[in-house]
């Protein structure tokens, strides 16, 4: 009686691509914006040979942007899927607050609070980098955000969906 070996299952996310014209100045805004420091256990990648990443992280290194620089063979091509970060309520409120700032909507307006998401189970805000890379940032402390922040100051939120939807979920799983 043999035993078959645990199905494959992929780990957690790694690091994502992220091409740029210039590493050092999207380094930079990354820092200044969003938190992300260089990850000094790979900076031989970006020092050691020409085309290299530099690795980038907001979390100590868990999860990962790896910033390519723009070259004839790897030309610009923005990450326009969307890479989703989560944070916890303290840090989502104090980001919403600090807007507008020098960050950008995907409609290339400065983000502001008001294009604050309502996910029903979780609250975002779309942005992009300055060389058009998207990005989405999450919290799922829904109420504690509502409360603080949407009621607190009154803020009209975007819905990509009918909230009945959510609604009718909750009432078809607690019936």
């Amino acid at each position: 009686m043999g035993t078959e070996p645990p199905a494959f299952r992929m780990g957690r996310l790694d690091h994502v691509h992220i091409r740029v014209p210039d590493r050092a100045e999207a380094a930079r805004w990354y820092a200044e914006h969003l938190g992300f420091e260089p990850v000094d256990r790979y900076g031989f990648w970006a020092n050691g040979f020409e085309g290299g990443p530099l690795q980038i992280s907001a979390d100590g290194g868990r999860t990962m942007l790896a910033l390519f620089e723009v070259t004839d063979q790897h030309p610009m091509v923005p990450q326009r899927t969307g890479v989703a970060f989560s944070v916890d309520a303290d840090s989502f409120v104090s980001f919403a607050r600090s807007l507008p700032c020098a960050i950008d909507s995907q409609r290339g307006e400065r983000l502001v609070l008001s294009d604050l998401v309502d996910f029903d189970l979780c609250w975002a805000f779309d942005l992009v980098d300055p060389w058009g890379n998207q990005y989405e940032l999450n919290c799922y402390d829904y109420d504690r955000v509502r409360t603080e922040l949407v009621e607190a100051h009154a803020v009209q939120t975007v819905r990509y969906w009918p909230r009945e939807l959510y609604t009718g979920h909750l009432d078809a799983a607690s019936g």
